[in-house]
C-alpha cells in the first residue's frame, strides 16, 4: 500500500512541478523554494523505488 502511494506521487510530481535538470539549474545558485521542491522529489522518488 505505501509504495503505490508514492507512485502516485511520483506520477503527480512528475507532471505537476517544474523539472530543475531540464532548466539546467545550479544547485549553488537554488533558491530555498526550489531546493524544498528538489528535496520533496528526491524523497519521494526514492521511496517509490523502494
Amino acid at each position: 500500500m505505501k509504495k503505490v502511494l508514492f507512485k502516485l506521487l511520483a506520477r503527480i510530481n512528475k507532471l505537476i512541478l517544474p523539472s530543475f535538470t531540464k532548466k539546467r539549474l545550479d544547485l549553488s545558485k537554488a533558491s530555498k523554494y526550489q531546493m524544498a521542491i528538489i528535496g520533496w522529489r528526491y524523497f519521494i522518488t526514492t521511496n517509490a523505488l523502494d
